[in-house]
């Protein structure tokens, strides 16, 4: 052999020191990245959910906070157990149906502000059981009811209350054209010694036109409303004042109510809507002399829990951060909120502010379902599949994508979830608040993207979820507090 190839030779010989070393650091750079990619993992913040949790009981379990009971109403969710609603458990609509129904009210919505109010419909000058002609109003839906009474002697209604109306209805005999099946006996207003129509001459009348989207109508003397919603439900009658009973204490006369005669809609039994909006005929401003616009409400984990609906200051803990209102320039009806980012397991999203700002965004109790620009919602359901790739992916439901079968577990762990409101203010959300199931086999990511990043955004129901949410209407402040009804 010659010299070059012995050399050649030689030089492919590595001692057993220089092996050893060479081990001991590729071992160490084994152990850096696996301790860099466990470490990782860990700094992932998440719920532990039992999955037996996800899906309501049957039984009725009343959340433990006592309800100051001077100016509180219990909150109960209109299918569940605790609500007498509940009884007619034949209509009880499917998830599928209930997130359709859901779908209509955003997109009812989003006309109303598209449209920015520049047009009403007239109401039938002679006849107070027409219909309003179809110009879209926010979907009558809701999820949540309390119970009020209405009349001298009082009549207590179950409404549900809605962030996203103005006016207060409810079905009143002798329902000249149509009611729908109620719970509550149908109010009668000739059995009220408070009772009394307004004048559809007086400006009161002509304050309907921006509560209800269409300009009254009159019958004989009497003030007619009509109000129609984005599903085709509807309720027309004679715009009316009559004693209100909030709590056994705080009662108001005079207050200005619309008297349904024509009422047709999937109302789930409710007796009509208690209108919590921004308009001066809704519920809030009414009240405005005694509760300075200021209320706030908790909604349940479950369908089968309670919550509550607060007016005034009494109640409000410490806790609580506030996030300035904005103003929908398009309806000065809701509550405007300025969200700044989203975390998902404790990082903030990369999405730029902007992405927000483009299209606003209101809060409101009425929709299910939190609606998200679509660059953000394809930022967070990314990186949540991402963190959650460790469980079987299920079949989407209806407007939700991210959905898993957990029938193989019983716990869960999830992500946490938190939203960035103006100044500053975190909000972390529950775990219920997160997730969206209608079985163990089908759990969704309980977020849906809009059609594009201008449409308006919406902080929907299922995200408020045991958080006491403060509304203080006079001072332009939305609070948020943690744990309110647990």
């Amino acid at each position: 052999m010659g010299a070059r190839a012995r050399a050649s030779a030689s030089a492919t010989i590595v001692s057993p020191a220089l092996l050893s070393a060479c081990l001991i650091v590729f071992c160490l750079v084994c152990s850096f990245n696996e301790g860099y990619a466990s470490g990782e993992r860990a700094t992932v913040e998440t719920h532990t959910i039992q999955v037996s949790s996800l899906l309501p009981s049957s039984i009725c379990s009343p959340a433990t906070q006592a309800l100051d009971k001077k100016s509180s109403l219990r909150v109960v969710h209109k299918h569940g157990p605790c609500s007498q609603l509940h009884q007619d458990k034949a209509n009880i609509p499917t998830h599928a149906e209930m997130l359709l129904k859901d779908e209509a009210r955003v997109k009812s919505i989003r006309s109303k502000l598209a449209k920015n109010l520049g047009r009403s419909t007239n109401i039938d000058q002679s006849d107070a059981t027409n219909l309003p002609a179809k110009d879209g109003r926010v979907v009558g839906a809701g999820n949540y009811v309390v119970t009020v009474g209405l009349g001298t002697p009082k009549k207590d209604l179950t409404l549900i209350f809605d962030t996203g109306s103005d006016i207060t209805w409810t079905q009143c005999q002798p329902c000249a054209r149509s009611c729908y099946k109620q719970q509550d006996q149908i109010f009668a207003p000739s059995l009220s010694s408070t009772y009394s129509n307004i004048s559809c001459t007086s400006t009161t009348c002509s304050s309907l036109t921006s509560a209800t989207g269409n300009t009254p109508g009159c019958s004989s003397t009497a003030c007619v409303y009509g109000i129609q919603y984005g599903d085709s439900s509807f309720s027309v009658g004679f715009f009316a004042k009559e004693k209100l009973s909030l709590t056994p204490t705080d009662v108001f006369d005079d207050f200005l109510f619309g008297c349904g005669q024509n009422n047709q809609g999937l109302f789930g039994r409710a007796a009509g809507l208690l209108g919590l909006g921004r308009d001066k005929l809704s519920l809030t401003s009414q009240t405005a002399f005694k509760y300075k616009k200021f209320f706030s409400y908790c909604l349940p984990s479950t369908s089968s829990s309670t919550g509550f609906l607060s007016f005034g200051y009494s109640g409000v803990p410490k806790s609580v951060r506030f996030t300035t209102l904005s103003t929908i320039s398009q309806s000065s009806s809701f509550y405007g909120i300025n969200i700044i980012a989203i975390s998902v397991g404790g990082k903030r999203l990369p999405i730029s502010a902007s992405v927000f700002t483009s299209g606003g965004a209101i809060i409101d109790s009425g929709t299910v379902i939190t609606r998200l620009p679509p660059t953000a919602y394809s930022a967070l359901s990314s990186q949540f599949r991402k963190l959650m790739r460790q469980y079987p992916m299920a079949q989407p439901l209806s407007i939700l994508d991210t959905c898993y079968d957990l029938t193989k577990y019983s716990s869960v762990d999830v992500p946490k979830i938190s939203f960035f409101f103006g100044g500053g203010v975190e909000v972390p959300l529950a775990p219920k608040g997160i997730l969206y199931a209608s079985s163990v086999s089908q759990v969704c990511l309980a977020f849906a993207g809009n059609g594009d990043d201008t449409d308006i955004g919406i902080f929907g129901n299922t995200q408020q979820k045991t958080l006491q949410v403060v509304y203080d209407g006079a001072g332009g402040k939305l609070g948020f507090a943690t744990g309110g009804c647990t």
